[in-house]
């Protein structure tokens, strides 16, 4: 089931749903694949934001995009995935998911019966031309048997992890579940760690400590990470580097370069020329 959300507001994503954004709140997929193939390509072009709620499936799915960026979230991390990348979700995976409006979203799932070993864990994949026209060829209803069968083959040869990950790990201490919540709703909320901790009960040492053992990253290291990942999705739909550097509460270019450059290993606009190449 879909519905139209008009307005900006927080939703099941991780920051500020967009305009326009479509939810998708039941997501329809297949139980199985029928013998003797292992996977079923499919793709669609929204023209819209899209969002899709908590959900499952049966079978594996590396879901990707091409011309914009995704965002997911799994149960311990949230996922950016930009274009020329996608990410492996085990089957039973609960994940959720945004694409910003230019996105064209790629989809396939995998029969876990016939599928050869790739990951036990979910996993960012690099999306290379060659696994990309596979994976689109075999969108073609009517291909023979024995063609089939050799592109899976070749498929499943192709996939691994990508050698870098836009990942982000969450904290899963309940008494952070509220900071979490909402600064995955809004990233830019700028509230003071005192603040926070005011906000849960909790005292601040606490709170730094929680997300230091769960994370890897003191509080303030964890939000800037994810402003990044939300600048990624702005830079995607074509923002330039002042407005994005705005919309991310940062008080000048600089210091948002800066901070993309600590994230990311490269400035906003190298990594955009990065994309486009």
């Amino acid at each position: 089931m879909v519905g139209e959300e008009p307005g900006e507001r927080p939703g099941g994503g991780a920051w500020p749903r967009e305009r326009r954004t479509l939810v998708v709140d039941e997501v329809d997929s297949p139980d199985s694949i029928p013998a003797p193939y292992a996977l079923l390509s499919e793709s669609v072009r929204a023209g819209v934001p899209l969002e899709f709620e908590p959900h499952t499936h049966r079978l594996h799915e590396l879901v990707w995009v091409r011309g914009g960026t995704m965002t997911v979230r799994l149960p311990d991390r949230v996922v950016t995935v930009p274009d020329g990348y996608g990410i492996w979700m085990p089957a039973g995976t609960v994940h959720s998911g945004r694409t910003t409006a230019r996105a064209h979203l790629y989809d396939a799932l995998f029969e876990p019966a016939r599928s050869p070993a790739v990951s036990p864990e979910s996993m960012v994949v690099e999306v290379t031309p060659l696994l990309g026209a596979l994976l689109t060829h075999l969108q073609i209803d009517g291909l023979a048997q024995g063609e089939r069968l050799r592109a899976e083959a070749v498929v499943f040869d192709l996939l691994a992890s990508a050698e870098r990950s836009f990942d982000l790990r969450v904290p899963r201490a309940e008494r952070v579940g509220p900071i979490v919540t909402a600064l995955l709703d809004d990233p830019t909320d700028r509230r003071t760690l005192r603040e926070w901790s005011a906000l849960v009960g909790v005292s601040e040492r606490s709170v730094a400590r929680l997300f230091r053992t769960h994370t890897g990253l003191t509080f303030s290291q964890w939000r800037q990470a994810l402003v990044i990942h939300h600048a990624l999705s702005l830079l995607a739909e074509g923002l330039a580097v002042q407005d994005v550097s705005d919309l991310c509460g940062f008080a000048q270019p600089s210091t948002f370069i800066a901070a993309f450059k600590r994230v990311m290993g490269t400035t906003p606009g190298a990594y955009v020329a990065d994309r486009e190449s």
